[in-house]
């Protein structure tokens, strides 16, 4: 290939704006880590004798700020920070005895394989309860609909999951109550983190699909003899998937976060258990750890699903 045809890929539109939309995500990338390296400053006194605690001689205190790059400026320390986050070098867990980099990759991708779980379940959920919602406006499907999404909202997963656990394990006996293993192990868990955001889906797909159907494009479809489900579902639906995807890129986050409190509950081996036992055991080299992959995942999901933007619209790429 050619500089001047290599040029032209260069300054294609649709190359431009990934790129841009990448260039985007730096700051955000340099945001996080210098919050996520000011955590251990902004705790309250001094985090090494929190972590000794009180009785710990004053050798062994100088001992471990060392260990953690403390004893040097400030302004130092965020340079050696970067310089470990580029390497993929997080420090070491002192109460784990092993590199923070390894505990995190052990039990990231449990973590992941929750989240995209209970993301496929809020999908498979709202969709379809979306679009019937919105082609039976008024009607006793959508009110049932209405009626079983708000009960979805008001049960956090901190309720939801016990409950889970008494009625589905404990009583009838289909499902583990607790643990990692097969996909039996998954259900209960992905479905506790999935209906709450599968209840906020639902009325975002409502609503899109209801302002779609009422376009001029989808009368002309209409017109033309399409199956319903073709304009449905090709058509209507294509188009009132983007801001669907919106709040999905949105709402990761939110089940990153959720994923806390529901490994908690089912003793899932995944990186929301890792931080809560991080933080009961003032390990903050590891708290640190977690709180950025949190986060640089995140970032990631959001510029993926910007991405998605393209795909589900082809005129966006213009």
């Amino acid at each position: 290939m050619t500089s001047r045809q290599i040029w032209q890929t260069a300054s294609s539109p649709a190359l431009r704006s990934l790129l841009q939309r990448i260039a985007y995500t730096i700051p955000v990338v340099w945001l996080v880590v210098s919050l996520v390296f000011l955590l251990i400053h902004l705790v309250p006194g001094d985090p090494i004798q929190q972590m000794l605690g009180e009785g710990a001689a004053p050798g062994d205190i100088a001992a471990l700020r060392h260990a953690y790059g403390l004893d040097v400026p400030l302004g130092q320390q965020y340079l050696h920070y970067w310089h470990g986050v580029v390497r993929g070098d997080f420090g070491r867990s002192l109460r784990l005895n092993d590199t923070v980099a390894h505990l995190i990759t052990t039990r990231y991708p449990y973590t992941l394989q929750l989240t995209l779980a209970a993301l496929i379940v809020a999908l498979l959920l709202a969709i379809p309860a979306g679009v019937t919602a919105a082609l039976h406006r008024g009607r006793w499907q959508d009110r049932l609909l209405g009626i079983v999404s708000l009960l979805g909202l008001s049960f956090p997963a901190l309720a939801l999951g016990p409950i889970f656990q008494l009625l589905i394990s404990i009583k009838l006996g289909w499902l583990p109550v607790s643990g990692a293993g097969g996909i039996s192990h998954l259900i209960l868990p992905a479905v506790t983190m999935g209906g709450a955001l599968a209840a906020i889906l639902t009325r975002m797909v409502r609503t899109a699909m209801l302002e779609e159907l009422g376009q001029d494009y989808i009368r002309t479809a209409r017109a033309k003899g399409l199956t319903e489900n073709t304009v449905v579902y090709k058509h209507a639906l294509r188009n009132a998937i983007i801001p669907v995807l919106t709040l999905v890129g949105l709402q990761f986050g939110a089940l990153l976060a959720g994923a806390i409190v529901t490994e908690t509950i089912f003793s899932w081996p995944g990186i929301g258990r890792l931080t809560v036992s991080a933080i009961s055991n003032r390990d903050y080299a590891l708290v640190q750890g977690c709180i950025l992959a949190v986060g640089l995942t995140y970032v990631m999901v959001n510029l993926i699903t910007d991405l998605l933007y393209t795909v589900a619209n082809p005129r966006i790429r213009v």
